[in-house]
């Protein structure tokens, strides 16, 4: 074989191994979420190192905030995140009745898809707190519930190293309860996604279908 077709069969070669090789590297995903958002404090900033890091995650939207900043919930979309609800004001629903557990899930939806965060498919219980009353209302919007597998502590004043260890419990398939606000998570976001790569796991996107995280459709 002459020694210019040998090395373009070489080089050709190269560029079709090194594909299956980056895909070999997410040996699982996990789900990356963020509640309490939108919010032009700390939403834009957030965004900006999970882009860097090249992580994606689903935002858990309050509706309060998505109408009250609505380029946000479209700033979410357009740096590759999933929106989902999280309820309108944050209340105790549980506590609440099944009509105004209506109101918080529906107007949510409205005011996501309103702001361009198209219609969303998750929902968060505020607090993880649910009943088959607030199932029953989810399903009528034809929302998956979502809770969490691993809890960051970062509502609760956690460090940064405690919010790396909390991601680094993570298996495939599983979600970790984050918020947009505390700043040590915003911190630890480039240690994370550090720390994913080194197992193997990918960010990826919690599935309507199951509430795991599934590679990105």
């Amino acid at each position: 074989m002459r020694p210019w077709i040998l090395a373009a069969a070489m080089a050709v070669t190269g560029v079709v191994a090194a594909a299956p090789a980056h895909a070999a590297s997410c040996g699982g995903y996990v789900g990356l979420t963020f509640d309490d958002g939108p919010s032009n404090t700390h939403t834009p900033a957030l965004l900006n190192a999970l882009r860097q890091n090249g992580l994606r995650a689903t935002m858990f939207n309050e509706g309060q905030y998505a109408a009250a900043y609505p380029a946000q919930v479209r700033a979410e979309v357009g740096a590759g995140m999933w929106v989902g609800n999280h309820s309108y004001t944050h209340p105790h629903l549980t506590q609440l009745s099944q009509s105004q557990m209506d109101s918080e899930i529906s107007r949510t939806q409205q005011a996501i898809a309103a702001a361009g965060g198209g219609t969303p498919r998750l929902f968060r219980p505020p607090y993880g707190e649910t009943n088959a009353t607030l199932q029953a209302v989810e399903a009528k919007y034809g929302l998956r519930q979502i809770i969490w597998d691993v809890d960051s502590q970062d509502w609760n004043g956690a460090s940064v190293d405690a919010i790396v260890q909390a991601n680094a419990r993570l298996g495939n398939g599983q979600i970790i309860l984050m918020h947009e606000w505390p700043a040590n998570t915003l911190t630890a976001i480039p240690r994370i996604a550090q720390t994913l790569a080194s197992r193997g796991l990918c960010a990826g996107m919690i599935s309507p279908q199951t509430g795991r995280a599934v590679a990105p459709g």
